[in-house]
């Protein structure tokens, strides 16, 4: 064997020795995996204990009372002497509420993101991106607060000829809900918009496409799948939002109405009036509480599925 074989032999056996720390290294990153795939189980886990937990009082309760009655029922009174069990007024109050938050959310929420991701300079992003991360913490309670004693009255001093018959309002609870998750909004499709590679937004540029037509026709549409999912997590948390609605929308107005100017009662307002109240545990009155909760738990999951087949149905992919 030449010299140089032999070299060449000599260097193969050094690189096929492995490496100082490499079982170390192994082991530490099986023990990741592990930890990691507990913490799923757990999730899992955890859901299934919540599901089983909300469907075993909701059977009980359709003993009792049923499906048409439940769903399509217009007076919502369980605690009445004469009781009463159609959930359509309080399902009504709910997506006024939703549909309103929705309505000030979208527009607002995607109007900043688009500033931040193609408007804005560094430093201005660097303000403004920890301040609406800062906001998504703010305690329901204290927005709550806000929309009663704040927005509630400034809205009857703009606007006095609109028929405000209480001091509660299912319409400003539903505008102090959009503003509770604006910045869920404009932060996760903003950094979506980030995402977007940049050799679009240079393609588009050199076409002599103008900073607008840039922002709404090649990054907008290239970011969709995580916009989408930004308001469907906006969406979600406005359903689900509890103190907002309890103290601007009034806890125990249960009317089927669709006056926004009014009190009403919303699912999850029920939900918290009713758990924190003195029930006794299987009764009626306490069952209902899972039923509504049932309720929501089908209507977030429904809205979930379609919004996953809207994100697989237009999400684009870039390599």
């Amino acid at each position: 064997m030449s010299d140089s074989n032999m070299a060449v032999a000599t260097a193969g056996a050094h690189q096929r020795r492995p490496l100082a720390g490499a079982g170390s290294s192994h082991l530490g990153e099986k023990a990741i995996k592990v930890f990691l795939a507990l913490c799923a189980a757990f999730s899992v886990v955890v859901t299934t204990g919540i599901v089983i937990s909300l469907v075993v009082p909701t059977v009980r309760f359709f003993g009792e009372i049923t499906l048409s009655e439940f769903l399509f029922g217009t007076v919502w009174q369980p605690a009445f002497a004469n009781p009463s069990f159609g959930v359509l007024p309080i399902v009504v109050g709910t997506v006024i509420v939703v549909v309103t938050a929705l309505a000030v959310a979208i527009p607002v929420g995607l109007a900043s993101a688009i500033y931040l991701s193609e408007y804005a300079s560094s430093g201005v992003r660097k303000v403004i991106k920890p301040i609406l991360e800062v906001l998504e913490g703010v305690p329901t309670v204290a927005i709550g607060l806000f929309a009663f004693f704040f927005m509630r009255p400034l809205a009857e001093s703009l606007f006095p000829w609109f028929p405000w018959a209480t001091p509660f309002s299912i319409g400003v609870a539903g505008v102090a809900v959009g503003l509770l998750i604006v910045p869920l909004v404009a932060s996760v499709a903003e950094d979506a918009m980030r995402s977007v590679p940049a050799g679009l937004r240079e393609g588009a540029y050199a076409l002599g496409a103008s900073k607008m037509r840039v922002s709404l026709r090649v990054v907008f549409p290239a970011a969709i799948s995580g916009i989408i999912a930004g308001i469907v997590l906006g969406t979600s948390r406005a359903i689900g939002e509890t103190m907002v609605v309890l103290i601007a929308a009034g806890a125990g107005n249960p009317n089927l109405t669709f006056n926004w100017f009014s009190s009403a009662q919303t699912m999850t307002a029920y939900i918290g009036g009713t758990a924190t109240g003195d029930i006794s545990q299987g009764t009626i009155v306490y069952d209902t509480i899972f039923a509504v909760g049932t309720l929501l738990f089908s209507m977030t999951l429904v809205m979930n599925i379609i919004a996953i087949r809207l994100v697989r149905r237009f999400r684009e992919v870039y390599e």
